[in-house]
């Protein structure tokens, strides 16, 4: 089994400390050593949005910005690949050959961003379709997709599973309410409806979370679920018996 999973980067940096990325990293192992194929893809969190911000207010242009949150992911992949064992490419990978050529050969690949514009959601939904994934997962703060901000608006209805042109519907509605916040944004919507991946959107901030959707199909986030593929997966890493 192939599986891309996305990593928010408050979700594994919520603060400087080693605690998280360690927890996630032995997720990753454990499916690894389970027999899955997983290439990681992190994303900035906080700390890239504080140095976003003293960088525009220091006059930086968006593409200035969007090179130093790049940088900063990168950095995030980098303590990822720290806590992972040999069998783990030691540098993030440049891009999508690269990542792919990696699980091809049976070792672990972490990304961050790699291009301007494009958010390591994208990137994440881009790797998982270069690399024909069985699963998509994005681990992130919230669990699942709602209607609405959670943070935002009391009413919020989750939903528990959506088909890939319904998460498209949603996700550009949330982009169109400013302050809104979306757990996947709308390119990697589009890349999903595109490429008909199976994904899920959960909180990752408990890293068991991750495994146990991976291995059995049990979570309590957003199922994504392609056209005319069936509502029940048949290749779950493990079967509960």
């Amino acid at each position: 089994m192939k599986v891309v999973v996305s990593i928010g980067g408050s979700v594994l940096v919520p603060e400087p400390g080693a605690d998280r990325v360690a927890e996630h990293a032995a997720v990753v192992e454990d499916l690894v050593a389970d027999g899955c194929r997983v290439g990681a893809v992190v994303g900035g969190g906080g700390v890239a949005r504080e140095y976003i911000g003293a960088a525009r207010d220091l006059g930086a242009n968006e593409i200035e910005l969007d090179q130093l949150g790049i940088d900063v992911t990168r950095l995030n992949a980098r303590l990822l690949i720290a806590a992972l064992g040999e069998n783990t490419v030691t540098a993030p990978a440049n891009d999508y050959e690269e990542a792919g050529d990696a699980l091809r050969q049976g070792q672990v690949s972490v990304m961050g961003g790699v291009a301007p514009a494009q958010t390591t959601d994208a990137v994440g939904a881009a790797l998982a379709e270069y690399v024909d994934a069985d699963l998509l997962v994005y681990a992130t703060s919230v669990p699942g997709v709602y209607s609405d901000d959670p943070n935002e608006t009391d009413d919020a209805t989750k939903y528990d599973d959506l088909t890939a042109t319904e998460l498209v519907d949603v996700i550009a509605g949330l982009e169109m309410n400013a302050g809104a916040s979306a757990p996947v944004d709308l390119l990697a919507a589009k890349i999903i409806q595109r490429s008909g991946m199976r994904t899920i959107v959960l909180d990752g901030t408990d890293p068991d979370r991750i495994a146990r959707a991976v291995r059995f199909g049990d979570h309590d986030g957003t199922d994504v679920v392609p056209e005319g593929v069936g509502e029940e997966p048949t290749y779950w890493a493990q079967n509960e018996q």
